[in-house]
C-alpha cells in the first residue's frame, strides 16, 4: 500500500497561499464593484497606472495578469470603449501595441485606491511587522520570477527583448494563423 504524505508541509504552503488570496480577493471585490470595476478591470489599470508612461504592450499586460493575448484583448476593448484605456501603436514593431491608460481610467481607478489601500492595510500588510513583509515581499518575488518569468513589463526595441517576448510573439502568431 502507498501511503501519501498528506501532512506535508509543501501542501500546507499552497493551501494557506490560495486561502490567503481568495479571502483577500473577496475583502476588496465590493469596493472594485462600488466603482464599476471588475477584478480584472482593477489589476488592468492598476498595472498599467505603476508602469512607465502609464503603458504597457498588450503580451506583457497579458503575462502578469495571467490571461491569454486573446483574453487580455477583450479585457482592453472593454475599457478601451468605457473610454478607460487607449491603444497605441509600437514604434519599433508593427505587430505589437501598447494599452495606455486615459484621465478617466487614472480618475476611476483613484476613486477605488483609498479605499484598496484600506482594505490592504487592513487584512494584509498591517497584520505583519515590517520586517516580515520585507522578508514576505522578498519570497514571493523569488517565487514569482520562477513560475513568471515573462510577467515583467517589455523592453522597448527589439534588442533588449527577452526570450519571453518571443514566446508571447510566437502565442500571438499562433492565435492569429487560421486553423485548418
Amino acid at each position: 500500500m502507498n501511503v501519501i504524505p498528506f501532512d506535508d508541509s509543501r501542501l500546507t504552503a499552497m493551501g494557506l497561499l490560495a486561502e490567503v488570496y481568495t479571502g483577500i480577493s473577496a475583502k476588496t471585490h465590493q469596493s472594485f464593484l462600488a466603482v464599476g470595476l471588475s477584478d480584472i478591470d482593477f489589476e488592468t489599470l492598476i498595472r498599467l497606472a505603476r508602469s512607465p508612461e502609464n503603458r504597457l504592450r498588450m503580451s506583457d499586460l497579458a503575462a502578469q495578469t495571467n490571461l491569454s493575448t486573446s483574453g487580455m484583448t477583450r479585457v482592453v476593448d472593454r475599457l478601451e470603449r468605457e473610454g478607460l484605456v487607449t491603444r497605441q501603436a509600437c514604434p519599433t514593431d508593427r505587430r505589437a501595441s501598447y494599452a495606455v491608460i486615459t484621465e478617466l481610467g487614472t480618475d476611476r481607478l483613484g476613486a477605488v485606491v483609498p479605499q484598496h489601500l484600506h482594505d490592504i492595510e487592513k487584512w494584509f500588510t498591517g497584520l505583519l511587522s515590517p520586517e516580515q513583509l520585507d522578508v514576505f515581499l522578498d519570497t514571493l518575488r523569488v517565487v514569482r520570477d520562477a513560475v513568471r518569468p515573462c510577467a515583467t513589463a517589455g523592453a522597448e526595441f527589439p534588442s533588449q527583448r527577452t526570450p519571453c517576448d518571443h514566446e508571447a510573439e510566437e502565442r500571438i502568431s499562433a492565435d492569429l494563423t487560421p486553423s485548418e
